[in-house]
């Protein structure tokens, strides 16, 4: 047996894809993850995730994805740091269903019946110093996964579309208030979005301004946001604001440059499902299937993902039955 045949090739190592893989390989189907450069995808840089069920006391995003990828490996599945550059063969397999081949940046070519892509999607930044360094010690690309730690906190949201909107009154359940930073002089949310904070009385909106700087202090050996600076884009005017936590809500990039030209997208780059009455997992090309974040742009979560990958697995696993 070829030892790059399989039956399936999961595209990513977050909860999508390793959920993908345990229920692939239960059913008897030989498989490989590709895990690219980052194994265990966004989650790995969250300190702390209380929203997973099983974990009484939380557990941090590093470790919950390592004891995701040790049950992968522990039930024989290969797990490898690659990258795909290219998928062929997608033609071939709807007329007389040759194997798909996936190029790797590495010059290796793997050929599968199927394919799962589960490569998530990453949160823009603002691409300003202390940023990526203060992740996870006062900023944030999610407010639904990190606002429980800011209860009675001050915190602001950047941004003015509909995310931006939601994250700012949901964490206004929460912080004791909340300042919405906007570079804009109005929102990019329909009515009912803009409506959720602009009725909200936690929530103070700040036109016209942009983040500057993000500056930390260290608090009992521990880095931690401590202020920021905004600048009004039309006055010059800057201002120190203090705040205990910065969530960037500027939108999100699926993770699927590999695919334009393979399956239909839609135009900000996310993956179509849900077209065929069966298999409401595959894309328009029979056999390529896609789960969690690369495909879904509303719920963005852990325990939503790895649900994703567990029924793109049950639709591949039964798929592969009638072809």
């Amino acid at each position: 047996m070829n030892e790059n045949i399989f039956d399936v090739v999961i595209v990513g190592s977050g909860p999508a894809g390793l959920t993908a893989a345990i229920y692939a390989q239960r059913a008897g189907l030989k498989t490989i993850v590709l895990a690219g450069n980052m194994p265990g995808g966004q989650l790995t840089i969250t300190t702390t995730v209380d929203n997973y069920p099983g974990f009484a006391q939380g557990i941090g995003g590093m470790g919950l994805m390592m004891a995701m990828q040790q049950q992968v490996k522990n039930l024989g599945v290969e797990i490898r740091n690659e990258n795909v550059s290219k998928i062929t063969n997608y033609e071939l397999r709807i007329t007389n269903k040759q194997n798909f081949k996936i190029k790797l940046e590495s010059k290796n070519e793997l050929e599968s019946k199927s394919i799962i892509v589960a490569t998530g999607a990453s949160s823009k930044w603002l691409g300003i110093p202390k940023e990526k360094e203060l992740i996870g010690k006062g900023v944030s690309g999610c407010a639904t996964c990190d606002g429980m730690f800011f209860k009675d906190k001050i915190v602001a949201v950047v941004g003015g579309g509909a995310v931006a909107c939601e994250d700012a009154s949901f964490l206004s359940k929460m912080a004791k208030k909340v300042y919405m930073i906007v570079r804009r002089d109005e929102f990019r949310a329909t009515q009912a979005e803009q409506d959720l904070v602009l009725n909200n009385e936690k929530v103070e909106i700040i036109w016209n301004n942009e983040v500057v700087e993000i500056n930390s202090n260290i608090k009992d050996q521990n880095l931690k946001l401590e202020n920021i600076k905004i600048k009004n884009n039309k006055t010059g005017e800057e201002k120190i604001m203090p705040i205990d936590g910065l969530f960037v809500a500027i939108g999100r990039t699926p993770s699927t440059e590999f695919l334009k030209g393979v399956v239909k997208l839609k135009e900000n780059n996310y993956i179509i499902t849900g077209e065929d009455e069966i298999f409401k997992t595959m894309t328009n090309v029979p056999g390529i299937f896609a789960a969690g974040d690369c495909m879904d742009e509303v719920y963005r979560q852990a325990i939503v993902a790895a649900g994703a990958g567990a029924k793109a697995a049950i639709d591949v696993e039964r798929w592969m039955k009638i072809v």
